[in-house]
Parts: structure tokens; C-alpha cells; sequence
């Protein structure tokens, strides 16, 4: 199977957003790839609250654009985007198959909540909401874990996938570089060693119209936690071809999830002299 990821700079058009993926896709099939991964709100990227470019999904007419591309071409296309609902956000993907329905949907469940000794505070929860629970899709006959960014810090959703059939887990991301830096290489590696799943982490990167800068690095990891494809800091498509088989020679070669048991209680024992 041929993954393509797209590494890109998202801005605060949606429609300048949208030609970038359609000319991906183009690329991507071109290049033979059954399926193209875009980043984390790659059809909208902006932290600014007072404008009005985030919309409802059934809003956006982009979405029906690269519907029909991808029905045009015969692509899956993961397309990551920010979307109203209620008085909130939800940060979504959407799994969009090669008849240009959508066959699945799932909101990042992890949020993004802290108080900084600098006194600084982050509450994404101010202004979306958590998705209901884990999504496991069908992407080219692949069964396929969702998550996005902020979920690769929280291993338990992963294994969970694993245990539920996944061989691939998408981690669509918009890391920021200090953390990038530190950590982005390290979890999703991690998150297939752990797993027996290859990884596939399509990244934004640079600096953006709203002000911030992502780390890029799009990466295809292997259930053995080896690097195929590591998209450093340029932008456009990259491709890794991925061998299935390497799912069950791995989880035989370290059976962790057959292995795994129910952990119980901690049991707090008192110190002695």
C-alpha cells in the first residue's frame, strides 16, 4: 500500500487551502498512492476568534469540491479542519473514500488545558469541545485508528485502537516547534512500538497567516518503530510505501498487546525502618 502525506503551511482562506490539497491529490494519485493524508485543520488554520471563517461542516463548500475530486481521481483523502458546532468548535477529520462519501468522522477527544508557572493559561476547552469516543475507519481495506495532535500524548487511546483491529494509526498534527523538537519524533514512535501499528503523521509547518509557526516533520513510522519517511521542514507530498504484513510479524515478535493485563489498583504500602 502507497500513503502519501501532505506537509503544508495552512492559511486563513479556505478556498486557497482547498487548491493546495486538490493539487495534492493530483500529485498524490499520480504518484500512485491509495490514499493522501493532510495535516490538522489543513482547510483552515486560524486562532483568531473574531473572524468568521470557521463554519458549520455542511458550510463549507470546499468539502463538496474535494468530494468529487477525490471520486474523480479514486482517492481516500484524509482532510483535517476545524468545525462550528453549537456555541463551540470540534477540531475534526474527515475520511472521505474514493466515491466521494464520507465515510467517517472523528473529533479530537484531548484537549489542550494548562496553567504555566509564568502565569501564563492555554484552555482550548474555552473554545471547542471533545470528541465522543475513539473512531476506527476503513481507509483502502486498512483498518484505520483516528486521532489528531494532542491525542499522541495519551497512549491508552492507541492500545485501545490496536485492540480493536487498527494496523494504522493517522496522527494529523500542527505541532509547535519547541515541542516538536522535544517530543514529536519520540511519541510517534513510540505510539507504533507500542502498538504494533504504522504510524502515519502528516504534519503543518512554518509559519502561518495567524501568527504561529509548526514544527513540520510529517512522518511514516513502522510497527518496529523505523522512520519511513521523515518530510524535515519542506512542504508538499511526500510517499512511504508500507508492507501489511509487518503488523503480525511484529505483534509476534513482541506479543505486547496479547500480553498486556488488567493493571488493577495501585496499592499504596507503608514505609518501614
Amino acid at each position: 500500500m502507497r500513503l502519501a502525506l501532505l506537509q503544508m503551511t495552512s492559511g486563513i482562506a479556505a478556498a486557497d487551502n482547498a487548491r493546495v490539497i486538490a493539487d495534492a491529490m493530483d500529485e498524490a494519485a499520480d504518484g500512485g498512492a491509495q490514499v493522501l493524508l493532510t495535516p490538522e485543520m489543513a482547510l483552515l488554520l486560524d486562532r483568531d476568534r473574531e473572524r468568521a471563517g470557521v463554519r458549520a461542516e455542511n458550510d463549507y463548500p470546499e468539502i463538496a469540491k474535494l468530494r468529487e475530486k477525490a471520486r474523480a481521481l479514486g482517492i481516500w483523502l484524509h482532510l483535517g479542519l476545524p468545525v462550528a458546532q453549537g456555541d463551540k468548535r470540534r477540531n475534526r477529520t474527515l475520511v472521505i473514500a474514493p466515491d466521494g462519501t464520507i465515510a467517517a468522522r472523528y473529533d479530537k477527544i484531548h484537549l489542550f488545558d494548562v496553567d504555566l508557572s509564568t502565569g501564563e493559561s492555554w484552555r482550548e476547552s474555552r473554545v471547542y469541545e471533545g470528541g465522543e469516543g475513539p473512531v476506527l475507519a476503513q481507509t483502502a481495506d486498512v483498518p484505520t485508528g483516528l486521532s489528531i495532535c494532542y491525542d499522541i500524548r495519551f497512549p491508552a487511546l492507541y492500545r485501545a485502537l490496536a485492540e480493536d483491529g487498527a494496523q494504522l494509526l493517522a496522527i494529523p498534527a500542527a505541532f509547535t516547534v519547541p515541542t516538536g523538537r522535544a517530543h514529536w519524533h519520540v511519541l510517534a514512535r513510540a505510539r507504533a512500538i507500542e502498538t504494533g501499528c504504522f504510524v502515519a503523521a502528516p504534519a503543518q509547518v512554518a509559519r502561518h497567516e495567524d501568527g504561529r509557526e509548526t514544527f513540520g516533520h510529517s512522518l511514516v513510522v513502522d510497527p518496529w518503530g523505523h522512520v519511513l519517511l521523515d518530510m524535515e521542514e519542506r512542504s508538499g507530498v511526500g510517499f512511504a510505501d508500507i508492507d501489511l504484513a509487518a503488523v503480525e510479524r511484529v505483534r509476534t515478535q513482541v506479543p505486547a498487546l496479547a500480553n498486556a493485563r488488567p493493571i488493577g489498583e495501585v496499592r499504596a504500602t507503608a514505609q518501614t525502618n
